[in-house]
């Protein structure tokens, strides 16, 4: 594996000789224990001189410089001397561990410049055609952290609410690739899977992966934890091993098992997305544009050559039509296409949860049940994955079309699969914690007797959240029923768990006015979708 910074196209970021020449005023670091997630957060205190004679205000941006270091921070002021001193300067982690300095060390504080490319954001704003040149500029001042959250949200907003034809679709997935590191594999045939998201328990790459591996294809998983999901797939991984990997140890991992489950976030690839996706998610902003831009631009930095990308298509899923599928399928292709990336999309069923656990623990029980051939495995989960990890292996060009499905089917049945993934655990290193099933746990149950007509994928995830998902590993919704299953009145429909009383009372009550599911006649089935 090597990795280099891939911004060689990308012309360099505007930064003005004032700050070069301009001293600032010196002031002792502080570190403070406050995590910003991705925004760099400065703190000063209101009775400091600079604060003063440079007229700061309130969520300013200031640029903070040591040793030939600098970065741009938020500035927040306090009143508190137990935060910061009139003569100290206090850094979020984020911020301080950017700086690379030690406390007390003296740093310059001065005004930032606002970044030049926020007048193509603002033209965007306007509804104008951006260029690759704009693009590249804001994602490079992204990149440096030149913009706070409130500018970044305006970006998404402009993108988002104005659109991205294609082109510019394709441009800015190129402008984000050019910002990170990328990382070559040095291999003809690199593959990948990903699922758009949105269906609570799909836990399908700790079963692709394993299968795949098996085979001898590689495929590395790298994957983003949890933002307002009950459970990325790090987050469950998790519960079974380490996934925090330094890029060193990962080229070890994938060279010796062709294959890893690991967080993304220790390989700087595309960081663009992840800081987008940091102020997106809360806001729900979620446009097809930044879909696109955002998934294939970490899968080309990871260094995929082929990738298989399932959408889920249902009443409460993502998408929510067939048509509207098409059409991100399409979008997919074009740019894939125009990167060098062969793509394959499956349009998958998205009408309910996959497989019976919802939060990390129950989604590993759900995970090891299907490797270790368990007749209590879910049988969804199963045939889901033996079919995305079947087009994979037929991206080897030594199998035949519509051999795939077989071969990952024996690769499972024979054990190969459960001995690989236990290989994977191993050389990532065992989770020395036991992490295990919440204690606390509620039954919702049915009102009334009748089939299970509809289940709600927002719903349920909210529930697993509430209950204490992902942070608390073994919080979760466990489910009893499924789409079709009878059901009588009093019979329950899914079981909460959670570890803390606060975190079990929340869910509870959420509960309490509507359960998520709808019981009716088995007619009234939605119709499913089935893979294209």
């Amino acid at each position: 594996m090597t990795q280099a910074a891939s911004d060689s196209e990308a012309p360099a970021s505007p930064v003005s000789d004032f700050h070069d020449q301009h001293v600032g005023h010196r002031l002792k670091l502080r570190r403070i224990a406050i995590d910003t997630y991705r925004e760099n957060v400065a703190y000063l205190h209101r009775e400091c001189s600079v604060y003063r004679a440079e007229g700061f205000q309130a969520l300013a941006k200031i640029v903070v410089s040591c040793n030939g270091e600098r970065i741009e921070a938020v500035l927040n002021v306090v009143d508190d001397d137990k935060i910061v001193t009139p003569d100290e300067l206090g850094l979020s982690e984020q911020a301080f561990s950017q700086l690379c300095a030690d406390e007390g060390h003296d740093v310059r504080v001065a005004q930032a410049e606002p970044p030049a490319s926020m007048d193509a954001v603002r033209r965007k704003i306007g509804g104008e055609r951006l260029s690759y040149d704009d693009y590249i500029a804001i994602t490079r001042d992204i990149a440096d952290r030149r913009y706070s959250k409130m500018e970044m949200a305006a970006f998404l907003v402009a993108t988002g609410q104005n659109g991205l034809d294609r082109d510019e679709v394709l441009l800015l997935t190129k402008s984000m690739l050019a910002t990170g590191n990328r990382i070559d594999w040095n291999e003809p045939l690199v593959a990948d899977k990903h699922c758009i998201g949105g269906i609570p328990g799909n836990r399908t790459s700790m079963l692709v992966v394993p299968i795949v591996a098996a085979h001898g294809t590689l495929i590395p998983k790298t994957s983003s934890r949890a933002i307002t999901s009950p459970a990325g797939t790090a987050d469950t991984m998790e519960v079974l091993a380490r996934v925090d990997l330094l890029p060193e140890t990962l080229d070890k991992l994938v060279r010796l098992e062709r294959g890893c489950l690991v967080w993304g976030g220790t390989t700087s690839l595309a960081p663009v997305d992840d800081m987008l996706i940091s102020v997106e998610r809360p806001l729900g902003i979620d446009s097809q544009g930044q879909m696109v831009a955002s998934i294939l631009s970490k899968k080309l930095a990871a260094g995929a050559t082929h990738l298989l990308l399932d959408i889920p298509v249902g009443p409460t899923a993502k998408v929510r039509h067939m048509r509207d599928a098409m059409q991100l399928r399409k979008l997919f292709e074009y740019v894939g296409d125009r990167l060098g990336l062969y793509l394959e999309v499956m349009i998958t069923d998205g009408r309910q949860p996959v497989g019976l656990g919802i939060g990390p623990v129950l989604e590993v029980r759900d995970v090891m049940r299907v490797l270790e051939n368990d007749p209590g495995a879910p049988t969804d989960l199963r045939e889901k994955s033996l079919r995305l990890a079947g087009r994979i292996i037929e991206f080897d060009p030594d199998v035949r079309g519509g051999q795939g499905y077989a071969i990952a089917r024996e690769i499972l049945e024979s054990g190969r699969a459960l001995e690989k993934m236990n290989r994977i655990v191993m050389a990532q290193g065992v989770q020395e914690q036991k992490i295990e099933l919440g204690k606390l746990t509620y039954e919702v149950c049915a009102e009334r007797a009748g089939s299970v007509t509809h289940i709600d994928n927002f719903f349920l995830a909210r529930i697993a959240r509430l209950a204490g998902a992902p942070i608390s590993k073994g919080a979760g919704v466990d489910l009893l029923k499924k789409l079709g299953d009878k059901v009588e009145q009093g019979e329950a429909l899914y079981r909460i768990h959670a570890e803390f009383p606060s975190n079990y009372d929340f869910a509870c009550d959420f509960v309490r006015q509507r359960t998520g599911y709808e019981l009716g006649e088995f007619d009234k089935i939605p119709r499913g979708y089935v893979e294209f």
